[in-house]
């Protein structure tokens, strides 16, 4: 569908994503399942082609773009049909370091953004907890000064690229007697650092090739020189980023539908039951016909929500708005395409039955939706 959204250039950049997903992912993929992890040499190479540096700025090697630029690569990760893939990019591109981008010092920038953008140093945000998830606020890690440096102990959980990442923007509380939101901040910290350990990578119902972790901190001694931005603003960065965090899940899940769509289609044209083709029943027939017109609706809110942000407007209802109608589809549309598989949609080696696995995360994962509807409903001018 043409879009009035997107510039020429973003346009070619889709058709350069679609192409290399097909070429790179898709004959790949079934393989990271089993793995657990998506190769760092595929990395390197999409940073190689620019896809890791769509936001981040030109001097540091990236292509300066906005939203709608994050939106593109959302959706065509998601049309891989591979939600741990999706995961493992898009954390790194637009969940995580932006954190850098936003509040780093030149010093910061120079030291870790070219490699960020090539895809040498993957990044990974940590900031929920066993006891904190969607409630930020009820952080308990603490970090407390010690001469010129902080030491920080505690724990995250449920931490995309957890083992995978050589960078880890961590959150945690440094003033203890702030209450709720205050009093948190966020560290630069590398793998590797005395006291900092992945204790364990987590087994997961689906996402299989994206590593998710639980990581825990004893007593890690961290420079000063590596807060990232204001000490006790951390809530506020993890809130702004949120933004940017839920449109990306929600084109992630747009495109998942899509891909879903697009297999099952082509499936019931092709399965016979009862004399005839599958695609002939005019009960699924109506029901992909509605569930693509759901997608096409979804998209074109993602697209808005993005376009709102790309001008500088406060667009945190149409994001919340996003995350859960999105969310919720995904899920909607991957039932209906394994119920349209039949038993061999129920098989492990079936895309769709992947597909059906992975969607379970977005009602969940960056804002569950009852959160999501919280937020718009608070907008309400009633």
């Amino acid at each position: 569908m043409q879009q009035p959204y997107f510039s020429d250039e973003l346009e070619q950049m889709r058709a350069q994503m679609a192409r290399f997903i097909a070429q790179e992912v898709m004959p790949q993929g079934e393989a990271w399942e089993e793995s657990g992890e998506v190769p760092r040499d595929l990395l390197r190479r999409m940073g190689a082609l620019g896809f890791l540096g769509l936001r981040h700025e030109e001097r540091f090697g990236g292509l300066g773009l906005g939203p709608l630029a994050s939106t593109v690569l959302a959706e065509e990760c998601g049309k891989s049909g591979f939600g741990g893939f999706s995961a493992t990019v898009l954390v790194h591109t637009d969940m995580a370091s932006p954190h850098l981008r936003h509040a780093g010092s030149e010093a910061q920038w120079a030291e870790h953004m070219p490699a960020i953008v090539r895809g040498e140093r993957i990044t990974a945000i940590a900031v929920t907890e066993p006891d904190a998830g969607s409630d930020v606020a009820g952080m308990k890690s603490r970090a407390r000064r010690d001469g010129g440096d902080w030491v920080l102990n505690g724990s995250k959980m449920f931490i995309t690229n957890g083992a995978l990442a050589d960078l880890y923007f961590v959150a945690a509380r440094t003033d203890p007697d702030a209450k709720g939101s205050r009093g948190i901040s966020i560290f630069i910290l590398r793998k590797g650092m005395p006291g900092f350990t992945v204790s364990r990578r987590l087994r997961k119902h689906g996402w299989l090739c994206s590593d998710t972790a639980e990581l825990s901190f004893d007593d890690v001694r961290i420079p000063a020189g590596e807060m990232l931005g204001e000490e006790n603003k951390g809530f506020y960065a993890i809130m702004k980023n949120f933004q940017n965090e839920r449109l990306v899940l929600g084109a992630m899940a747009v495109g998942e539908c899509h891909r879903a769509l697009e297999i099952t289609k082509r499936y019931v044209a092709d399965r016979k039951a009862f004399g005839a083709a599958l695609i002939d029943k005019q009960a699924i027939r109506q029901r992909l016909a509605m569930r693509e017109a759901e997608t096409a609706a979804a998209a074109q809110l993602v697209y808005h929500a993005a376009w709102l942000m790309e001008q500088g407007i406060d667009a945190v209802k149409e994001v919340s708005m996003v995350k859960a109608l999105c969310g919720e589809l995904v899920n909607r549309v991957t039932y209906d395409c394994l119920q349209f598989h039949g038993g061999g949609g129920y098989l492990r080696d079936s895309a769709i039955e992947r597909m059906a696995r992975d969607a379970r995360i977005h009602p969940i994962g960056g804002g569950a939706t009852e959160v999501m509807l919280e937020e718009v409903a608070k907008r309400w001018a009633v």
